[in-house]
């Protein structure tokens, strides 16, 4: 059961009427559940069963796992999410002779269902407001930096205590309103997940990165989960002793589904949206941050699959990596299409003229927040001045080499290698250095050397000139240079690494190998960087919680917070959207399109025998929808959703499921910064082609038993 307690100071709820079939924008938070009139909105059942506080309801259904959303959606602990959340574990199960990603995989009995190593299932259980605790470390006195660590510090503080004596507990403060108001969060932890169906990759991710953020869709992307704990009911890692979760309530599958124009909701753990930032950030990202990351991260996929493309051990080593990157650099590049598109930089600089204006027109507003603004534009312009050297430092600091280097030297500094440690050690080495793919690596090393040489001369490490020598304007040169450069340092080997961790402290400082000096050098500059993000965090705290209060104060309303994983509701209906001139998309797709979209190569090689159910129509009819004719593949809704509500279920106005949320249209990849009733469209896998896929593609029959649909 989950505890109601309000924001301090109070974050009151405000939203818009609009026409009918118009969805609000909107996350709600828990505690502003309970103002929203849903009833009018389409809504069929009390409010309390969505969320209650004083008993069992639907939201004691939604987890956190593998970095998503997911449902339980049987008494027995299954869990309903995405195929991409489920990615990660289905390719650690999966080996070139036992390819579980390609083919999938179907556990018909549950003593066959394979451990999804490394997946946590969280489930809120509790919450209370915070934020008189956490600001009364503050005292004006307090450089920046001591703001942040303060801050920083107390939640920590208060979520260990929360934790202290109780088992199979997590606690977590988030932070609601920069510097404003913090939540403790409650969340019960379960460490046995475990995989049950998870559909062939040509289903899970039909239309690949082609199709990926674009509507109209025809992906399966789904996958079915499920949590166990220890006899007792306490959590425990994975044991074949253990007993299937039994959740306080699961959601009832709707095999009817959804059409054009109904009411639904979703309940999820979204990641994070910066609505209430500045012009100056936005545009940090659009000009500076988004661009070089599309371009690094579209590089290290080439890179990869370069270095993989005869070798199917290696293809399932990067595999989950490559999608990542290829998810983060699609919506990067959406996100930049799309402020450029709405212009939102100006406009929000036209908005903070007239906040300004409001400001200065009243003695009280100009003595509260007078500079606020101003002093907000000097941070991020330090910031953006400095970003590509924190982006390329912290890039670095994740090449393997660079990684193990610096734990050997932070325990060389500081006298820690002891005879034991020293063991540790080296066999940590060795291991590391057997998975570390050089060809990837050090390609990327040496490309991100020549990054640095595009920064100011006072942003570089002091070798990289020395790294680059006379090939600076010359890429492909300063690369092969570099890379042959590196195989003669010492930490091109796991000898090499070996032989630097046992050298003493003076031995260490005192090498000449270029590398290694380049190793000593970011060390610093990454101190450098935490200094100084300590201050520009500090200093953000105090001024984004002014900068709120005035356009409340201006705007004579109070806002929602910016999702930050925490559990949120929004709303909306199925519906269709025009994004260009002369297009519009229907909301819903079908079985049709995957056969008229399919050429039996990647990414478009929908399996054999899902086209053969489409042309002989022998499977269950029932699942066709009775408008559309056909069976239900994907479906598009005007809800406000963000990366973490992966997984997410998409519930009817009975708070049945009906779909399982994925995605969001290309056009939509902007909603972190700015939400539109016109373009913010995401995407769902109907509930409808989940039942087909499972009984008659996966012969996972006895699934829809356990869902109890007949």
């Amino acid at each position: 059961m989950i505890r109601r307690v309000r924001f301090i100071p109070a974050v009151l709820l405000s939203f818009f009427l609009f026409a009918t079939l118009v969805a609000d924008e909107g996350m709600y938070p828990l505690s502003e559940i309970s103002r929203l009139d849903l009833q009018s909105k389409g809504l069929e059942i009390p409010v309390s069963e969505i969320y209650n506080p004083d008993g069992v309801s639907l939201v004691d259904a939604i987890c956190q796992v593998g970095g998503g959303t997911g449902e339980f959606v049987s008494p027995d602990g299954l869990i309903l999410t995405n195929h991409h959340i489920a990615f990660a574990g289905v390719t650690d199960a999966s080996t070139p002779e036992h390819d579980y990603l390609r083919e999938g995989f179907t556990a018909a009995t549950r003593d066959k269902e394979i451990p999804a190593r490394g997946y946590v299932c969280r489930i809120t259980e509790d919450y209370r407001d915070v934020s008189t605790d956490v600001l009364a470390v503050v005292t004006e006195s307090m450089t920046p930096a001591e703001r942040s660590d303060a801050i920083r510090d107390k939640m920590k503080a208060l979520a260990e205590a929360a934790e202290q004596g109780r088992e199979n507990i997590s606690c977590e403060v988030s932070e609601m309103f920069p510097g404003k108001t913090y939540v403790l969060f409650t969340y019960r932890i379960i460490r046995d997940v475990r995989l049950v169906y998870v559909p062939p990759l040509a289903v899970g991710n039909f239309g690949g990165e082609t199709d990926n953020w674009i509507w109209p869709r025809h992906t399966g992307d789904f996958s079915f989960l499920r949590a166990y704990v220890a006899p007792d009911g306490s959590t425990a890692a994975y044991a074949e002793e253990n007993v299937p979760f039994k959740p306080k309530r699961y959601i009832k599958v709707a095999p009817e589904g959804v059409s054009e124009g109904d009411f639904v909701f979703i309940l999820g753990y979204p990641g994070r949206t910066y609505r209430h930032k500045t012009a100056d950030y936005i545009n940090l990202y659009e000009r500076t941050i988004l661009p070089y990351l599309s371009k690094r991260y579209d590089f290290m996929i080439e890179t990869m699959e370069e270095a993989s493309r005869e070798d199917r051990a290696l293809q399932l080593e990067f595999a989950n990596m490559i999608k990542g990157l290829a998810n983060a650099t699609k919506n990067y590049k959406g996100k930049i299409q799309g402020l450029h598109r709405l212009d939102l930089v100006e406009k929000r600089r036209a908005e903070e003229v007239e906040l300004q204006r409001f400001i200065d027109g009243s003695a009280e507003m100009r003595k509260k927040f007078g500079t606020t603004l101003q002093e907000l534009h000097e941070v991020y312009r330090d910031y953006e001045a400095h970003a590509l050297q924190e982006i390329i430092t912290t890039l670095m600091g994740r090449i393997g080499y660079y990684n193990l280097f610096n734990s050997v030297l932070g325990m060389v500094e500081k006298g820690e290698l002891d005879e034991e440690r020293v063991k540790r050690l080296n066999d940590v080495i060795t291991k590391q250095y057997e998975a570390i793919n050089s060809d990837v690596e050090n390609e990327l090393l040496a490309t991100l050397i020549r990054d640095f040489h595009t920064l100011p001369k006072d942003q570089q490490p002091d070798v990289i000139a020395r790294l680059i020598g006379e090939h600076g304007s010359d890429r492909s040169a300063a690369v092969a240079a570099i890379e042959q450069a590196f195989r003669k340092s010492d930490l091109s080997t796991a000898d090499g690494m070996l032989r630097l961790a046992a050298m003493d402290k003076e031995a260490l400082a005192a090498s000449k190998d270029p590398f290694v000096v380049l190793g000593r050098e970011l060390r610093a500059l990454n101190e450098d960087i935490i200094a100084r993000r300590r201050t520009r965090d500090g200093e953000l705290k105090r001024l984004e919680a002014a900068y709120i209060d005035a356009k409340m104060a201006w705007q004579k309303k109070d806002f929602i917070p910016d999702a930050n994983s925490t559990l949120r509701l929004t709303y909306g209906y199925i519906r269709g959207y025009a994004p260009a001139d002369a297009t519009y998309y229907s909301p819903q797709t079908t079985l049709r399109g995957i056969v008229e979209k399919n050429t039996g190569e990647e990414p478009f090689n929908a399996p054999d025998k899902l086209i053969e159910l489409y042309n002989t129509k022998n499977y269950d009819r029932s699942l066709e929808d009775a408008i559309l004719k056909d069976i239900p593949v994907a479906m598009l809704y005007n809800m406000d959703t963000t990366g973490g509500n992966s997984g997410s279920p998409v519930l009817n106005a009975r708070g049945e499921l009906v779909g399982v949320n994925f995605d969001r249209a290309f056009e939509a990849t902007v909603n972190d910064y700015q939400w539109s009733e016109d373009y913010s469209r995401s995407i769902g896998v109907d509930i409808r082609y989940v039942l087909f896929v499972a009984k008659h593609l996966g012969g996972a029959g006895f699934l829809l038993d356990e869902l109890g649909v007949d």
